[in-house]
């Protein structure tokens, strides 16, 4: 029996996520809340008894280490693993390093929410979700789901709007209803796929 096996976990609180910057592509590193968050996914993850195959993340150390930390939980270091800035976040442009309330009283409340929460509105010099799908799901499509559907077991570390990419397709969610799809820092989502790439299974390990 085919595992078919797809799971995401988004990277462990970051630096300027406690902080409430925009990071987009800045390379920043883990809290050590995010630290703990990343190994409260692995233990989680070696109850369930998984052995992963082979890894995907993007091109940013949050990401990254979260994933290293997580195999190190699970004993399984070593496994094949794949970086692409293909899965690194949505480039927040001339609002990266801002201070989220700061960037509210410069463009107001309205116009931060359209960046923030709208599908496609991009903030000035930088990617709209739509734009960040269009560049993750390609990737997931040629490089990640052909593994799953010959029945790997495949962890993807990465970011809440790369994530959001691939949820999008896996869940059947519009453009609308992927805005409002929350992904919390450090929980693993497990997929498992039929034969046709649709979802049979789905667990959220916060719940």
């Amino acid at each position: 029996m085919s595992d078919r096996l797809l799971v995401l976990v988004r990277h462990g609180q970051s630096e300027w996520n406690l902080k409430n910057l925009f990071t987009g592509w800045r390379d920043v590193d883990l809290t050590p809340q995010g630290v703990a968050e990343a190994k409260k996914a692995g233990v989680a993850l070696k109850a369930r008894g998984i052995k992963f195959d082979v890894a995907f993340t993007s091109a940013l150390k949050r990401a990254q280490r979260t994933l290293d930390l997580v195999l190190a939980e699970m004993g399984q270091q070593g496994i094949p693993t794949f970086k692409d800035q293909a899965l690194n976040e949505r480039d927040y442009g001339d609002l990266v390093g801002l201070n989220k309330d700061d960037a509210r009283k410069k463009w107001g409340d309205e116009q931060v929410l359209k960046w923030r929460r709208s599908y496609d509105v991009a903030p000035p010099g930088g990617e709209s979700l739509k734009d960040t799908v269009a560049r993750a799901l390609p990737y997931f499509v040629r490089e990640i789901l052909p593994e799953v559907l010959r029945g790997k077991r495949v962890l993807v570390s990465a970011h809440g709007n790369s994530l959001r990419a691939i949820v999008m397709v896996l869940e059947r969610l519009s453009p609308q209803g992927i805005v409002k799809r929350e992904l919390a820092t450090g929980v693993p989502i497990l997929y498992r796929l039929n034969a046709d790439s649709t979802v049979a299974e789905t667990v959220d390990l916060a719940a």
